[in-house]
């Protein structure tokens, strides 16, 4: 049985893909250990890990609103986002994150140290410490990286000379600002007695793997760093909604599943306006709200349910059309299930999924301000033109090959190896 520990932050819907490459271990008779919020407790106690909570660092009770750490919903601006984001979870606490790293590590010698994309912090300890570690991207391959147009723009790849400068431009310009948080991570490293990093994300790009949890063909090529390893999508539905009843609602016309962000994104006027459009439709509406969301605040129609979890894993087999925000989790799950989207990104990396979505003809994109009209009518588009759709079987049998491939277990078995 060999150790592993997991130092994972509650991002929402990275959960059930980070948790779910916990569960492939366990599952192959591997001990997992868990650091996680406490708001992940029935989550990580579902895949059979052992559960330690976060002392130092941030630890949220719930993913209810009051507990974000970041408010993203109110910020104006990328940068104000980078801002909070280095002060909240990736520079200002990374000394916390590595005390509790380090303190477990003292007791529990795991051979391999798995860390969240901003649990920098962890990944600084886990150095220290001379034990190798991965970083988990439940996601598109986020980082800088030659080939890639920026992240966050929900831009395709640069085609000419105009796209060529706009993504060198906004590179520098969003470098510059994640490198105010630098000189906090080197501090950190000095205190651990490592060498300074001329990056903040030269922490990540050194870990021993970066393991890219989705379909090398549904992101954008690009020059990656030889650690770089695209392992397929982890499918699973979250543990709140995997056990949740449910039976395809009464009548004839097509199911579309309506899915926006198992955290808070002020998302309910977004919510209420896909409800409105779809009652102008003849079909049959489900809205999943997940845990941030009261369904009690949405008003619901004769022909839209309103539920706060369902197992999109079973909803997607009888569903014609997705309408969501853009979470990698929701976009690789209906793509798996063949059924093709219209994407109103709230922000984080939904534009950007969005891009390759349109990209792959599987979907449309709107504004997250777009009109109940207006998303009526992409919603029928989506029905009426039968291109959707096949374009979105097509992208699902590579994610479903990926996926059943083993491969992510094999990357972190191999690092696992190489500590016997």
């Amino acid at each position: 049985m060999t150790p592993c520990l997991f130092a994972l932050v509650d991002g929402g819907g990275t959960v059930p893909p980070e948790l779910g490459a916990a569960r492939r271990l366990v599952a192959r008779g591997h001990r997992v250990d868990v650091l996680a919020e406490d708001s992940m407790f029935q989550e990580v106690a579902a895949v059979g890990a052992t559960f330690r909570p976060w002392v130092q660092a941030a630890n949220r009770a719930n993913r209810q609103p009051e507990h974000d750490l970041l408010r993203d919903w109110e910020c104006r601006n990328p940068l104000q986002l980078i801002t909070r984001t280095l002060d909240g979870v990736l520079a200002t606490p990374a000394p916390a994150y590595a005390a509790d790293v380090t303190a477990v590590l003292q007791e529990f010698r795991a051979d391999l140290v798995v860390c969240s994309f901003f649990a920098i912090g962890a990944m600084v300890a886990a150095e220290a410490a001379a034990t190798p570690y991965a970083v988990l991207m439940p996601n598109t391959y986020v980082l800088p990286a030659a080939g890639k147009p920026p992240f966050g723009l929900g831009a395709q790849p640069a085609t000419g000379l105009v796209s060529r400068i706009r993504d060198r431009a906004v590179t520098a310009l969003v470098q510059r600002a994640w490198n105010k948080g630098l000189d906090r991570v080197n501090n950190l490293r000095n205190s651990y007695g490592l060498e300074p990093i001329s990056d903040i994300w030269d922490q990540i790009r050194q870990a021993n793997k970066v393991l890219v949890l989705t379909s090398r063909s549904f992101d954008f090529p690009a020059e990656l760093p030889s650690t770089v390893h695209y392992v397929g999508a982890v499918l699973d539905d979250p543990e709140w909604a995997a056990d949740q009843p449910w039976t395809p609602p009464a009548g004839d016309g097509p199911l579309i599943l309506v899915a926006m962000s198992s955290t808070f994104q002020d998302q309910t006027d977004c919510l209420q306006r896909v409800i409105d459009g779809l009652a102008t439709l003849p079909v049959r509406g489900i809205v999943t709200t997940g845990q941030a969301i009261d369904p009690k605040s949405l008003r619901p129609r004769i022909n839209v349910a309103v539920v706060s979890a369902a197992p999109h894993s079973e909803v997607l087999k009888h569903t014609k059309a997705v309408v969501t925000h853009g979470g990698h989790g929701t976009v690789v799950r209906s793509l798996a299930a063949g059924v093709p989207m219209v994407v109103l990104p709230q922000g984080r990396d939904q534009a950007d999924n969005a891009a390759r979505v349109t990209a792959r003809g599987a979907g449309v994109t709107l504004k997250a301000s777009a009109s109940s009209a207006d998303i009526a009518d992409s919603v029928r588009l989506i029905l009426n033109d039968a291109c959707f759709r096949q374009a979105a079987e097509r992208m699902g049998q590579v994610i479903r090959a990926d996926t059943e491939s083993g491969t992510l277990v094999t990357e972190l078995e191999n690092l696992l190896s190489t500590t016997d």
